[in-house]
């Protein structure tokens, strides 16, 4: 045999090798995460452990390409067109405002969403049992339980007064909100205290303009920008000796007083499937929208001490988790 030959089958035999190689080699998901960051990383930690749960390792079966927008709403639309345009194979988005935009951003691409306002209602999906398009996903409760929380913080200070929120008005989830705080605080005869901010910078600066007794007490409503800056929020209060009311444990887990709402971590690992099934092929209209129900109330009974807060005995009792 000549030496060309001899190198000519050589040469053969290697690209057979390598081609089969390829062929047999699993493709590896590309998934866009887009999320405003702070709390909202227990939702994206919840995620990766449901993938794990369901045998997706990431680096192997798929990726994650996270975008974290830091509370920056502009940036959620410039995260969304930018994946779609390098076309990973569907966005998983975590909260409503943050779903709302990425939707109007995208054209094509599926969409699993996490978020807190119902999504028939927003125009997100036809019906909870028939989405009808490319979006569906999780939902939880935040919106709806805006008056129960703002009792739970009355139960807590039995002379409460006033009581402080912020958030965007041009957020239509926040809105309502604050409407559904508004008007359980007239109930409660307590004066609802609203501070409107349109970017994270106002936020801050009207943190840091905040005077220690402008309000009794601090009250979360719907707004993903807002609790994106949660431990400032925390920290904040803290100082100045003010209660606060927020949705989730990890919240009260950093510093918060209380907390009444679902667990993040579970609304993640519930989104898994979603995504799993999804990227084996199954349609967004053909996975119907499905809701997290366990509530919890959570009291961090180191931070009552710190800021001089006597919680009632009665209130302590009702508490699903007590942080001391």
């Amino acid at each position: 045999m000549s030496k060309r030959i001899f190198v000519w089958l050589l040469a053969t035999f290697c690209l057979t090798i390598v081609s089969f190689a390829e062929a047999g080699q699993a493709k590896v998901y590309r998934v866009g995460v887009i999320f405003h960051g702070g709390e909202w990383n227990a939702v994206v930690e919840g995620l990766r452990d449901g993938l794990r749960e369901l045998g997706l390792e990431e680096g192997k079966h798929l990726t994650l390409e996270i975008q974290d927008t830091k509370g920056d709403s502009k940036a959620v639309d410039e995260a969304a067109r930018n994946l779609e345009r390098d076309k990973v194979d569907l966005l998983y988005v975590v909260a409503t405002s943050v779903t709302i935009r990425t939707r109007g951003a995208t054209a094509d691409i599926p969409i699993v969403f996490c978020a807190g306002a119902d999504p028939v209602a927003l125009g997100l999906v036809d019906s909870f049992a028939k989405p009808g398009g490319r979006l569906t996903g999780v939902h939880f409760l935040t919106t709806d339980l805006t008056a129960k929380r703002l009792e739970i913080l009355n139960d807590i200070l039995p002379k409460l007064r006033r009581v402080l929120t912020f958030y965007d008005p041009h957020n239509g989830v926040a809105k309502d909100a604050a409407t559904v705080g508004r008007e359980a605080a007239g109930r409660l005869r307590v004066q609802f205290v609203e501070r409107h901010v349109a970017s994270v910078r106002e936020l801050q600066t009207g943190l840091q303009a905040l005077r220690a007794k402008e309000a009794d007490a601090f009250l979360m409503v719907s707004d993903a920008m807002v609790l994106s800056q949660s431990q400032l929020i925390i920290d904040t209060a803290r100082a100045k000796r003010l209660p606060t009311m927020f949705w989730e444990r990890n919240s009260v887990v950093n510093g918060g007083l209380a907390s009444y709402g679902v667990s993040y971590n579970e609304a993640g690992r519930l989104s898994a499937r979603y995504v799993q099934r999804i990227l084996a092929g199954t349609k967004p209209k053909d996975l119907p929208v499905e809701g997290v129900r366990k509530l919890e109330f959570v009291v961090n009974f180191r931070t009552a001490r710190e800021i001089g807060l006597t919680i009632p005995p009665n209130v302590l009792a009702r508490a699903d988790r007590v942080i001391r």
